[in-house]
């Protein structure tokens, strides 16, 4: 049984998204459907499950629909038309779930800057109504699990980069939810500190085995990170397999592409990426 799942999801940008289902049906193109609506088709069609302890990796292009897709398992896209599910029941409350099932890891951990780093990571905790010992507990337990104990009485301003996405990454395991969704957290940060993070978040979950969903533009982070990698292209998911799967059998030319740009070794791969088939 999956944990989560969406199921035939169609996301439609616009004041009346159901007018342009038929279009949708018809085959027609998202560039057609925005000139002759208005409306933005962010994702069509998109069927995707979540299974205990494993990361999913969305990936494609930007405008590809990999954000979209991930924001509607916590409601903040809603679907239009298709269904979100969690244990194989149709969600009706995305408000409890991000309360007691679902955090989110931004690109940019959007701190607040008058808040020092514990007051941060504990704004969630604050908003369940936990003691303060609890809440005291968790913020110290996390701030460890990513190295940032020491810096616990800081303030934003006085971090770098991939400190501050460290505390976006503390205040969501805090939250101690099974489902993480991570939207392109590393994007923004230089190379070095990117593959740190990315080891870093490898080691957290041979602990911790929650059930991620991350975000992508980068083959070789998915290859690295993912034990299941979703391709999208054009708001449609054209391929998911693991990363074995995605190197050794690209299913059309838009994957195939990703593929050749991506490092010459997969780096959960046996062979050589350039050795597999094209």
């Amino acid at each position: 049984m999956s944990l989560m799942s969406v199921q035939n999801a169609d996301i439609i940008f616009g004041a009346h998204p159901a007018s342009v289902f038929s279009m949708i049906d018809s085959g027609e193109t998202r560039e057609a459907i925005r000139k002759k609506t208005g409306h933005t088709l962010a994702v069509s069609g998109a069927s995707l499950s979540l299974y205990e302890g494993e990361i999913v990796v969305l990936m494609g292009l930007s405008g590809s629909g990999k954000s979209s897709l991930l924001r509607a398992f916590n409601g903040l896209n809603p679907v239009s038309r298709g269904q979100v599910c969690f244990k194989n029941q149709p969600v009706t409350d995305f408000k409890f779930l991000r309360r007691s099932q679902i955090s989110m890891v931004f690109q940019t951990p959007a701190l607040l800057p008058w808040r020092t780093v514990f007051d941060n990571i504990a704004l969630g905790l604050e908003f369940k109504n936990l003691e303060p010992a609890k809440i005291s507990r968790l913020v110290f337990e996390n701030l460890e699990r990513v190295g940032l104990e020491a810096w616990s009485k800081s303030y934003p301003r006085e971090l770098s980069g991939g400190m501050q996405q460290r505390v976006g990454l503390a205040r969501a395991l805090a939250m101690e939810s099974n489902i993480l969704l991570m939207d392109e957290p590393f994007s923004a940060l230089d190379p070095l500190i990117r593959a740190q993070l990315q080891q870093e978040l490898l080691k957290l979950q041979k602990d911790l085995k929650k059930t991620i969903l991350f975000v992508s533009h980068d083959l070789n982070e998915a290859l690295l990170l993912g034990n299941r990698i979703a391709i999208l292209d054009n708001g449609q998911i054209i391929q998911i397999g693991t990363p074995q799967e995605i190197t050794s059998n690209p299913v059309n030319a838009h994957v195939n592409r990703f593929v050749a740009m991506a490092e010459k070794h997969c780096p959960r791969c046996a062979s050589k990426i350039e050795d597999m088939p094209q």
